[in-house]
């Protein structure tokens, strides 16, 4: 006897509200937990290495021989040990994936209605979008920087300027989205194609030279471990948004799939 090999046919993104954010939520719990484990193998070995080096900088510059300070290292105990900071990883990027996959099924709840795209192409067309806005736009703008780089007096500015280019990813996808529309009854394939991209970099590129360049890598840090600390950053975030789309697009299909067969 033969497998049935019969795909379900491609129908658009069906189900209520709280269905889409039952199934965004599970979905965001696996790709949270999916980029725990990559920040884990990948990430933590370039953290431990750049708290070394700042701790290492510290203990270079900490005069010693005062008797107040015996017995005192530049490396105190802070509030959360390092062991309970690799413990609470797990934690931290499952509510962030919990947190990111509510507001995922919230955008697909509103973006089914404007896309005949199929369930599963619409979940991962808009999770390859929100990882453009949220970490792709704003990475080649302010890429992460490990612990022991920045100063601590700009922390309120660079967060506000990370913001901004989420904002500006948003103005660029809209744009991008509007220019492709309009382009929808144009015959050249082509010229649907490139120009709402072409439209996208204009946006994001004109945003980029607005906004302030922000430069605190000391010269004497080393290159290799910052460029590694930085992919490894942008290797979690392409982890949990891959990983939500793939997810939702399963759960998408198989549901979709029972409907056909019911």
């Amino acid at each position: 006897m033969y497998p049935d090999t019969t795909e379900a046919p491609s129908v658009p993104l069906a189900g209520g509200f709280l269905q889409l954010l039952l199934r965004g939520l599970l979905a965001g719990l696996i790709a949270g937990v999916l980029a725990g484990t990559v920040a884990f193998f990948i990430g933590e070995p370039h953290v431990e290495a750049a708290i070394a080096l700042e701790e290492a900088a510290g203990d270079h510059g900490h005069t010693h021989g005062a008797a107040e300070t015996e017995g005192h290292s530049h490396g105190e105990d802070a509030l959360v040990s390092r062991s309970g900071q690799k413990a609470g990883l797990f934690l931290a990027t499952t509510l962030a994936g919990l947190a990111f996959g509510a507001i995922y099924a919230s955008v697909l709840h509103f973006a089914r209605r404007h896309s005949a795209r199929s369930g599963w192409s619409l979940a991962l067309a808009t999770a390859g979008l929100a990882w453009v806005v949220i970490e792709a736009v704003p990475f080649f703008k302010y890429p992460a920087n490990p612990p022991a780089v920045g100063d601590p007096e700009t922390v309120d500015q660079r967060t506000w300027l990370w913001l901004a280019t989420v904002v500006l990813g948003l103005v660029a996808v809209a744009v991008a989205v509007v220019v492709r529309r309009a382009l929808a009854g144009q015959e050249l394939r082509t010229v649907r194609l490139v120009a709402p991209v072409l439209a996208f970099l204009a946006v994001v590129i004109l945003g980029y030279l607005v906004l302030p360049a922000i430069d605190e890598v000391s010269d004497d840090f080393p290159a290799t471990l910052l460029w590694e600390f930085r992919i490894s950053s942008f290797t979690v975030q392409a982890t949990l948004w891959s990983g939500l789309g793939a997810a939702f697009a399963f759960l998408t299909e198989r549901a979709d799939r029972r409907t056909v067969a019911a």
